[in-house]
């Protein structure tokens, strides 16, 4: 396990798995209360709040403009070789899921490597896996707050060779998000789509009860 300086007083590690950095969480649940007996993860401080980024139009559109129904939440790239479709796919399973279940959800990508994922790039990429998904990247200060605000990590694997072939370490949690409430909970790897299903519509209900 290493630790980030800056992201110790936040009581998260970052640990190394296969290639791909992902955040441990260290410390007790956090969230809008009131939702308690649907949360499974355990995170430190706030996580999620506003941002501003570029959709497949190439509009800039906020926070508010995109969670606008229970929205499942990715940070990601295009040109990730195999965790990143998985994890993606995965979240559009998760969508049709609840669509059975009577509940509407939206899946959301976020782009970390603005470098490449172009608008259309993006929104050719989410149209892949979901005709619901909406696929979203901007300048690179712009990504930064978005992954700031969900306290994910990312970075370019520098390496010699073809630079357009870069990979990109970065962390693979999913964000759970409601309307009006923000983050609730977070997803990992291992977890199925029907388990990412059962989680969000638990949310769902608990905010019309």
């Amino acid at each position: 396990m290493k630790r980030n300086p800056a992201l110790a007083s936040a009581g998260v590690a970052i640990v190394a798995v296969g290639g791909i950095l992902i955040y441990t969480t260290m410390m007790g649940p956090s969230g809008p209360s009131g939702f308690e007996d649907c949360r499974q993860g355990a995170v430190a401080g706030d996580i999620g709040g506003p941002f501003e980024l570029v959709d497949e139009t190439g509009a800039i559109v906020t926070d508010a403009d995109v969670i606008t129904e229970p929205t499942i939440l990715y940070f990601g790239y295009t040109f990730c070789p195999d965790v990143c479709p998985l994890d993606t796919m995965r979240n559009a399973q998760a969508v049709d899921i609840l669509a059975e279940r009577g509940i509407e959800a939206t899946p959301v990508f976020i782009s970390i490597d603005p470098e490449r994922d172009t608008p259309e790039v993006v929104g050719r990429f989410a149209d892949n896996f979901h005709d619901k998904m909406i696929g979203l990247t901007g300048s690179a200060e712009q990504v930064s707050a978005a992954s700031q605000a969900y306290r994910t990590f990312y970075r370019k694997v520098e390496e010699e060779g073809d630079e357009e072939y870069y990979l990109m370490d970065h962390s693979t949690f999913t964000y759970l998000v409601l309307p009006g409430y923000g983050f609730v909970d977070f997803v990992r790897r291992e977890d199925s789509p029907e388990n990412i299903a059962d989680r969000l519509a638990c949310f769902v209900e608990a905010a019309e009860n």
